[in-house]
């Protein structure tokens, strides 16, 4: 199987990633549309003709980005209220849907919070960033299905390196919590969850991939410690948030690798992949240590025990 490369890269963004693509009749969801990637996602897919509609907790912040995206470029972009951590909010939302779903972009997500639980007793990294995202899909399956070939898109990152799941100890019950080994676990998960969803649902026409969208300022970074950012040097000299880091992107072109598999024709046919700067990326690569994807988030016995343990989480 070829490594799948692109005339895109690093710096592409969103916009020029689907220049020429028509998505006219096609029908999108991006959940965390309202803030960082995720408004850029929602641009550049409501720009190439797709009805989309902003999955987002704050509706008054998916209001804003709609009526923005609208008023800019002419595109009506809808916006329904979702929590991620919350499975009756899901269940809610998809119970409205009531058309094909063509695209279905995973975006939202939540990063290196302290150790909180959510009501049904899962760490709350795992429970937002995979198992939310994981009963969404499985409740818009039938919506997935009759699109007629639907591609999922399951935003990673490159944290995902920093462990994988940990089957035996999901819930950080028998060792010391470590908000960014759940952040990597949970991480891992997603890219796992794309290889399932490839083995269970492409006999439907559905195809999902993971992406690591690279290193972007946006909300994701709420939760860590000020002088941790400061340390990292993602704060510039005059004490104010960095635009745009060395090595960072903006947001138009953090939106591009999900953009790209979300809709592209280059990536047709085309499931249970990792990419990054809209390219597949090398497995277990080390060299630059910040890329690649490591093998065991691309295992499909792992994907199948995954799919497993979620199927019964959700029940």
């Amino acid at each position: 199987m070829s490594t799948i490369e692109t005339p895109f890269g690093f710096s592409s963004t969103a916009a020029e990633v689907l220049a020429g693509v028509d998505l006219g009749g096609r029908n999108a969801i991006v959940t965390g549309g309202a803030s960082g990637i995720g408004v850029e996602t929602v641009r550049a897919l409501a720009g190439a003709g797709a009805a989309v509609t902003i999955a987002v907790r704050d509706l008054a912040a998916g209001q804003r980005v709609a009526a923005e995206i609208e008023a800019s470029q002419g595109t009506p972009v809808a916006v329904a209220p979702m929590d991620l951590s919350s499975l009756d909010s899901i269940a809610a939302f998809a119970a409205a849907w009531d058309k094909p779903l063509h695209i279905l972009v995973d975006n939202a997500g939540i990063m290196a919070v302290q150790d909180l639980q959510t009501a049904h007793g899962w760490e709350l990294q795992f429970s937002t960033n995979h198992l939310g995202h994981f009963a969404l899909a499985s409740a818009l399956h039938p919506w997935l299905a009759a699109a007629g070939g639907a591609r999922i898109v399951s935003l990673s990152s490159i944290g995902h390196r920093r462990s994988p799941v940990v089957f035996d100890d999901i819930n950080f019950q028998r060792r010391a919590y470590d908000p960014w080994a759940a952040y990597g676990q949970s991480k891992t998960a997603n890219v796992l969850f794309a290889v399932g969803a490839t083995q269970h649902w492409a006999g439907d026409g559905i195809l999902a991939n993971a992406v690591h969208p690279g290193g972007i300022m946006t909300n994701l970074q709420r939760h860590m410690d000020p002088e941790e950012i400061r340390s990292r040097g993602w704060i510039a000299k005059d004490g104010e948030p960095a635009a745009v880091p060395p090595g960072f992107k903006t947001t138009q072109q953090g939106a591009a690798t999900s953009t790209l598999l979300a809709a592209s024709p280059l990536l047709e046919g085309i499931g249970g992949r990792y990419f990054e700067n809209c390219n597949e990326a090398i497995v277990d690569a080390t060299s630059p240590p910040a890329t690649g994807v490591s093998a065991y988030a691309l295992d499909p016995e792992s994907a199948e025990r995954l799919w497993s343990l979620s199927v019964a989480a959700i029940a």
